[in-house]
């Protein structure tokens, strides 16, 4: 609905601005919504006027329509629309905008050039596409925001730390271009981080992690997601920024097992809520990680999958629960 989609305007500008200037009069950037030229649309008229200049055939023939149809998977009649709408897009761009160029992803490049035909047999102008590869790690696994482990930008979806440490878990082989890709850093200072081997690569990782925080969330939070993420794992300790799990006095009456710890929402606010969005997706993934040794209260390796917490496992109402070696929380008795 329509709010829906202001909310997620204004969601999208707020994290844009971070990168792109939206208030500079003489060289801003424009975010425009093309409900402006398509809400009003006649569907008759624009068959006629607009569709008649689409060949189904070569439709077909597009990357993004053809796979589909060749893995048999479904395809809506909107959805085989999308190049026509966005074509037609990229046509108001020009017209309106006096937009000459528009840029995407690979997969992306049909849609794209199915514009600049359109604008060529329209307005008999010149309209132009770039296309940049699609990233994937050294591991060929694609760098996209359907796949596992993809991040957020918004910190109310993942937390500056996380981000942070998305980037401090970069593959060794992708260090260098990663840097070159996601940072300001000179490129002298680059190549000096990039000879790095072994086990002083984390120097070079913690560099682009940084660097990545700060480009986003600004240089203070990046500087206490470096802080948390030092004193979270090379001095073993609790760092600020970790993700917490708040816990109630009362449910230790029924007894609050490492299980339960390792499954409970790092946003839970109340004893009721049972969101389980933790550390483990499931209990019997949390007991699976018990059993091969992977669970660990304030750094000491549980094994037993029915051990509970109890108030001496807790310094100053804190303690710290680890899934394996890379992911942290910590707990906070209230």
């Amino acid at each position: 609905d329509d709010e829906t989609i202001n909310d997620n305007i204004n969601s999208i500008k707020s994290i844009f601005s971070k990168f792109l200037d939206f208030s500079d009069e003489k060289n801003r950037a424009l975010l425009v919504n093309n409900e402006d030229w398509l809400k009003e649309l006649n569907y008759i008229e624009f068959l006629r006027d607009i569709g008649k200049h689409f060949s189904v055939n070569r439709m077909l023939s597009m990357d993004s329509v053809k796979l589909r149809l060749e893995r048999q998977q479904p395809l809506s009649f909107l959805e085989f629309n999308y190049m026509v709408l966005q074509a037609y897009d990229f046509f108001q761009l020009n017209k309106n905008f006096n937009c000459t160029l528009q840029i995407g992803g690979s997969d992306q490049w049909g849609n794209i050039v199915t514009g600049v035909d359109l604008g060529r047999r329209l307005s008999k102008v010149d309209l132009f596409g770039l296309t940049c590869p699609l990233l994937t790690t050294s591991s060929g696994q694609k760098m996209g925001k359907t796949e596992n482990g993809a991040v957020w930008l918004d910190s109310k979806k993942l937390s500056p730390f996380d981000y942070y440490q998305f980037w401090r878990n970069t593959e060794d082989p992708d260090v260098e271009k990663f840097l070159k890709l996601f940072t300001e850093l000179p490129l002298d200072e680059i190549e000096k981080l990039s000879i790095l081997k072994g086990k002083d690569i984390n120097e070079a990782k913690m560099v682009l992690a940084f660097e990545c925080t700060k480009i986003l969330h600004g240089n203070e939070i990046a500087l206490k997601a470096q802080d948390t993420a030092i004193k979270t794992y090379n001095k073993k300790g609790l760092g600020s920024e970790l993700p917490t799990i708040n816990i109630y006095t009362k449910n230790f009456i029924s007894g609050y097992s490492i299980i339960d710890a390792l499954t409970s929402s790092l946003e839970l606010l109340e004893p009721e809520n049972d969101s389980k969005s933790g550390l483990c997706k499931s209990k019997g993934e949390a007991r699976r990680l018990v059993r091969q040794g992977g669970a660990r209260l304030n750094n000491i390796k549980i094994m037993d999958e029915k051990y509970e917490l109890s108030k001496e496992d807790f310094t100053n109402s804190e303690a710290k629960i680890s899934c394996g070696t890379k992911k942290h929380a910590k707990i906070v008795l209230n």
